[in-house]
């Protein structure tokens, strides 16, 4: 019980170092997973240019397949947390069981389904006949790793939130360096190409969630998996769902976008300007993903402070994790700006696709110092379990004021259009973000 009494009384600039850390190193690989993939199949000779771009259209499908983990890890991990503040293992070791089970069946629900109509949903996010089959190669075997994807992320969660933060992200860095060896073997020497990339990913997480389902039935894991818990309680699907239900409707905006960004840049650029994006959004989500982390780890800080009614704690958490994110972000602003030439050519050497990949980042990235504050927000809300306020602000960003500015700015500024519709959507939310705070806590709600 040491590490639950230190969420209750070590310094808050400790912890947040403590579990933003591994958590930010977890955060990194799961972008890492996809960003080796990335850079790898961009390097295959005669092709590189058309797969990355097949690899842009499974995007949205990645995406909406992690929203689904994230929705039941983040819900399980939240409340497990807060059980735990209270005391109440029993209560937590239910909420673990749930959600393995809940985990297993949206799963294989998603494989089955994506399978069946693998080609159906390509098209319809963004596919042409020029990438379908490199985007038909990869995402077919994505979805038979699915199973093992959505475990190992899941099961990361809860190992974090009973408070073994280092654990988590050493799985996860295991899981990123398997993915890094396999992947030039499967790509390269067996010549399976955008297959082979996707193939290594699945082995590193049918290894990884073998690992973590491991420690929670044998491992020194405060909390077990028992037969017991295994079977659904209603009541407690349906807390998990509820604190989830934000970070999923976050995750499936994100696929909404994707899908609506693809079908402009298609348009108004061609596949080249999907493949240019892909690179964009891969360069962003390495200095995003700290952010990401950083939410993780107050999301315990908070979530167990909260329960056990220290409330100036979880307030106090909420504002350094800000801080930090806004400095994560200027620092990823300025690398990207400096050496963009550098960054892009990691995923090609195509010299027409990274003269359109700059021309984005100039336009697209004005606002990322400041996103972070609209990442991080919302998680305030979500760990407080004050689900409709967070699912609100979880939604404005990606999907109130994005979806139409895609919709509307390509038809006026065409291509460029897309590249401007994300910043003036992140500072809009933004402002809206800090006054939802300053009300929160200005009329004493939480404190």
């Amino acid at each position: 019980m040491e590490n639950q009494e230190a969420l209750k009384s070590e310094k808050i600039e400790t912890l947040l170092i403590k579990y933003s850390i591994p958590a930010i190193i977890a955060m990194m690989v799961t972008s890492l997973y996809n960003t080796v993939d990335r850079a790898f199949i961009g390097s295959i000779e005669g092709v590189g240019a058309l797969a990355i771009s097949g690899l842009g259209v499974t995007m949205p499908i990645f995406t909406l397949i992690v929203g689904f983990g994230v929705l039941i890890a983040v819900g399980g991990s939240t409340n497990i947390s807060i059980k735990l503040g209270q005391r109440n293992k029993n209560e937590a070791e239910k909420v673990l069981g749930n959600t393995f089970v809940l985990v297993i069946i949206i799963s294989l629900i998603i494989m089955i389904v994506g399978t069946l109509f693998m080609d159906k949903i390509l098209y319809l996010f963004g596919a042409s006949k020029h990438t379908i089959s490199y985007a038909r190669d990869y995402i077919g075997i994505i979805y038979i790793g699915t199973p093992f994807n959505l475990i190992s992320f899941s099961l990361n969660n809860a190992i974090r939130s009973e408070g073994n933060p280092k654990l988590a992200a050493k799985t996860m860095v295991v899981g990123c360096i398997l993915n890094l060896i396999l992947d030039p073997i499967f790509i390269f020497v067996f010549g399976l190409g955008i297959k082979g990339a996707a193939i290594a990913t699945v082995i590193s997480q049918i290894i990884i969630s073998i690992w973590v389902f491991t420690y929670f039935i044998k491992g020194k894991s405060i909390l077990k998996l028992h037969r017991h818990n295994l079977k659904l309680d209603f009541k407690i699907v349906k807390i998990i769902i509820a604190v989830g239900l934000a970070p999923f409707a976050m995750e499936l905006t994100t696929s909404l976008i994707h899908v609506l960004s693809n079908t402009a840049l298609r348009v108004y650029g061609g596949d080249l300007a999907i493949g240019a994006m892909t690179a964009i959004t891969s360069i962003v989500l390495l200095f995003m993903m700290p952010v990401f982390g950083l939410s993780q780890g107050m999301q315990t800080i908070i979530a167990y402070n909260y329960g056990a009614k220290q409330h100036d704690r979880a307030k106090k958490t909420l504002i350094l994790a800000m801080i930090m994110s806004v400095g994560i972000l200027t620092f990823g602003f300025l690398a990207i700006k400096i050496f963009p030439e550098f960054f892009i050519g990691i995923f090609t050497e195509d010299e027409e696709l990274i003269k359109l990949a700059i021309k984005g980042i100039n336009i697209n990235l004005f606002a990322l110092p400041i996103v972070g504050i609209a990442i991080v927000g919302p998680v305030y809300f979500q760990s407080v379990g004050k689900t409709k306020k967070s699912m609100f602000l979880t939604l404005l960003r990606q999907f109130i004021i994005l979806a139409p500015l895609v919709l509307i700015l390509p038809k006026i500024w065409k291509l460029d259009g897309v590249w401007i519709s994300q910043p003036i959507a992140d500072i809009l939310a933004v402002i809206i973000v800090i006054l939802f705070l300053i009300k929160e806590f200005k009329n004493g709600i939480s404190l």
